[in-house]
């Protein structure tokens, strides 16, 4: 096993020809798992709100008046790609959040977010990203889903390399965060996160920036889960611990580590920011300082 300490002197140091050999040695460090919610997850607040169903297979967060709910996933993840299939939720869901994100611990922490802003009956949902580094974000997008996200599941990826982040919606990227170091900008590379996910009451700004509020006589509020996959180098006690390197997956799915988007998927990215507007994928609603 190696330490976390040695890895991210590694990446400090590694210049950008040397890259290769890094990726190398991660693929050695990877973990596929495609997971039971009884083995992964830990539900950590809600009294009773969260839910896991279906033997493993299913897991739902509910929001009442009282109380949201939320969990946790119990493995910290140092660079990854993380795959949830989500079904928002349904109806008049103004003022509630669902949120989805990856995040580390202490005053400067990294962060990786997909929330979901709740909506009238009929509005598109709102889907908000941001990327914090060393405790900074200010880094937020926002996009209207171009599909009803509350009719059936569809998966949320985050694809997180050492050169970049990478938002995706059913195998579509929509956002790339690059790692700027090189012009001073922070890049999430040397906390492990773990994964957390809440649905929450916050009609303060959730919907129209406050304007409409919580309709609690449609509570409970219900948000379901389901089909988690985990490409990633998992950190346990300070040390590294994956997957061994004769195992399949340390070999036949290190893609992630090195992935980046290709012409076509660079051309529609830079579409969206400069058009703003409805092309068949979805709407860019705002931009704000990042890549």
């Amino acid at each position: 096993m190696i330490e976390v300490q040695l890895l991210q002197q590694l990446l400090q140091h590694t210049s950008m020809g040397s890259m290769l050999h890094l990726f190398l040695l991660l693929g050695s460090l990877m973990v596929a798992s495609a997971g039971n919610f009884y083995q992964d997850f830990d539900i950590t607040w809600g009294d009773g709100r969260a839910k896991i169903l279906n033997n493993g297979e299913l897991l739902t967060l509910s929001l009442d008046k009282a109380s949201g709910s939320g969990f946790q996933s119990r493995n910290e993840y140092l660079f990854g790609k993380i795959d949830m299939q989500l079904k928002l939720v349904p109806g008049n869901s103004a003022g509630t959040v669902t949120a989805y994100y990856l995040s580390s611990k202490g005053s400067t922490w990294d962060e990786i977010d997909f929330e979901f802003l709740g909506n009238q009956s009929g509005d598109p949902y709102i889907l908000h990203t941001n990327v914090f580094s060393q405790g900074k974000g200010n880094r937020e997008q926002q996009f209207y889903l171009w599909f009803d996200p509350t009719a059936d599941f569809h998966t949320y990826s985050i694809l997180w390399n050492p050169q970049r982040i990478l938002f995706s919606v059913d195998g579509t990227p929509i956002r790339e965060f690059k790692n700027s170091e090189s012009i001073g900008v922070p890049f999430p590379k040397n906390q492990p996160m773990r994964i957390y996910s809440s649905l929450w009451n916050s009609d303060d700004w959730a919907t129209r920036g406050g304007l409409v509020k919580t309709d609690w006589t449609q509570a409970p509020f219900t948000a379901s889960y389901r089909n988690f996959k985990a490409e990633a180098c998992v950190v346990s006690n300070g040390a590294s611990s994956c997957a061994s390197n004769n195992s399949p997956s340390s070999t036949s799915s290190s893609a992630w580590l090195s992935q980046e988007l290709d012409s076509a998927s660079q051309d529609r990215l830079k579409w969206h920011v400069n058009n703003r507007r409805h092309d068949g994928i979805g709407f860019l609603v705002t931009f704000v300082q990042g890549s």
